[in-house]
């Protein structure tokens, strides 16, 4: 009963358009005695409505995709680094001090901390287990303005990191390979040894694991451990230098700016980089991904929206009669032009809006199904220690909807051209003698 009030209502209002529109209307509705025509229309508009579901959910994924790789990434990792061209940053307190006091209106403004940092790698053991790590030297005071560890502790805190107390943060992952809790003594091996008469020996060291960490990377959580800057220079015989100085800016995107400034204020005498040139081909391989998989999308979208040639073409030869008898009463080749144009307009539309707005409304709510379809089907898509993250993100853009829906529209424009061409130029005389 709602469909007939509902297609009451519609032709209404399309009754109110040119007599073109009207009649195009009622060409897409069903025909009494060819209802072939119509099922090929009702799968044109399916086609089209699954292929622009499909590029809405699959770009708003890569876009959540990317979005929280970035954050994750740059949550534990740097947004700038400052480092000396020699094996360490000797001096760097006044280093430090010196990116605090440049200009605000050039640089400190944009700059949210600066934290000094040992990098290293070393060998832990517990018990009969061993896991090779990268060994971090931290601030912890100082670390909390510069990375989200401190938010990220699941059991101890970060400040737990005390000057010559030798004690240690594991990630999550790697607290779970090695078997240990809090409370528990895991063995640094570095690898930069001393000699003795016995030969290369490598220094070693007891830690007391005091917090764990879990970002939700497993490349984080399962290879970084943390120690206090005092004990890595120590156990490193790094002296007075550190490894460099990791910078936190308020606009991540930003980081190029503010680096090219740092070299002009720092001097030749220092190495500057950002994110941009840590990751960038790892994100410009999610920027391909992304485009490949639109252009394959799209070619979806293309068939889906060239059916409409098919069914034109049918429409064409089932209504000779039809356009015959306007033709005698005065209408003219442009106006049966726009009668098929409307036609098959009105099959891309609906098939866009319908495939746009469940599109949009799965995007929204993709991490709520795909959990849902894990627990129904026992399935894990993304598994974290094959994948840099273990949940599917979505982030929808309003612009890719605008050129999805843009593209789906004109798609279906282009393949009316042929059909309306044909049934224009379509002799009236020549369809009756059949009919």
């Amino acid at each position: 009963m709602k469909n007939v009030y509902l297609s009451a209502l519609l032709d209404r209002l399309v009754q109110r358009l040119p007599y073109e529109w009207w009649i195009g209307w009622r060409y897409t509705r069903a025909k009494r005695h060819n209802h072939f025509i119509s099922f090929i229309s009702l799968t044109s508009m399916v086609g089209i409505a699954l292929g622009v579901m499909a590029l809405i959910v699959v770009l708003s994924v890569m876009n959540g995709f990317q979005e929280e790789l970035r954050n994750r990434i740059l949550g534990v990792a740097s947004h700038i680094e400052v480092r000396g061209y020699d094996a360490g940053l000797p001096a760097w307190a006044a280093v430090q001090q010196q990116i605090r006091a440049l200009p605000a209106k050039s640089v400190s403004s944009k700059i949210e901390g600066v934290a000094p940092y040992v990098l290293a790698q070393g060998m832990l053991t517990y018990d009969q287990a061993v896991q090779g790590v990268l060994i971090r030297g931290v601030l912890p005071d100082q670390e909390a303005t510069v990375s989200d560890l401190s938010s990220q502790m699941k059991a101890g805190r970060l400040q737990g990191l005390q000057p010559g107390a030798f004690n240690i943060v594991l990630g999550a992952d790697l607290a779970q390979a090695l078997g240990v809790h809090i409370g528990d003594k895991v063995v640094l091996m570095a690898p930069q040894g001393q000699v003795t008469p016995a030969g290369l020996v490598p220094r070693i060291k007891q830690f007391n694991v005091t917090g764990i960490f879990q970002v939700g990377m497993y490349e984080y959580d399962a290879g970084l451990a943390l120690i206090h800057l005092a004990d890595a220079a120590k156990l490193y015989r790094m002296g007075d230098q550190v490894s460099g100085l990791r910078l936190k800016l308020a606009d991540l995107f930003m980081a190029d700016r503010v680096s090219r400034e740092l070299v002009q204020a720092l001097g030749p005498n220092y190495y500057v980089t950002d994110w941009t040139q840590q990751h960038a081909n790892f994100f410009k391989a999610i920027q391909l991904e992304k485009r490949v998989m639109f252009i394959i999308l799209a070619l979806i979208v293309a068939v889906a929206a060239f059916n409409i040639v098919s069914t034109l073409v049918m429409a064409v030869t089932d209504k000779r009669a039809d356009i015959a008898i306007l033709r005698t009463m005065g209408a003219t080749p442009q106006a049966i032009r726009w009668m098929f144009v409307v036609q098959g307009a009105m099959i891309g539309v609906i098939g866009t809006v319908s495939g746009a707005l469940l599109g949009v409304l799965l995007a929204l709510n993709i991490e709520t199904v795909v959990p849902w379809i894990e627990r129904t089907f026992n399935v894990q898509f993304l598994a974290k220690d094959v994948y840099y993250i273990s949940d599917l993100p979505s982030k929808l853009m309003w612009s890719d909807v605008g050129t999805i829906v843009a593209l789906s529209i004109v798609l279906s424009l282009v393949a009316t051209l042929y059909p309306s061409a044909r049934a224009a130029s379509m002799n009236p005389a020549e369809a009756l003698r059949y009919d």
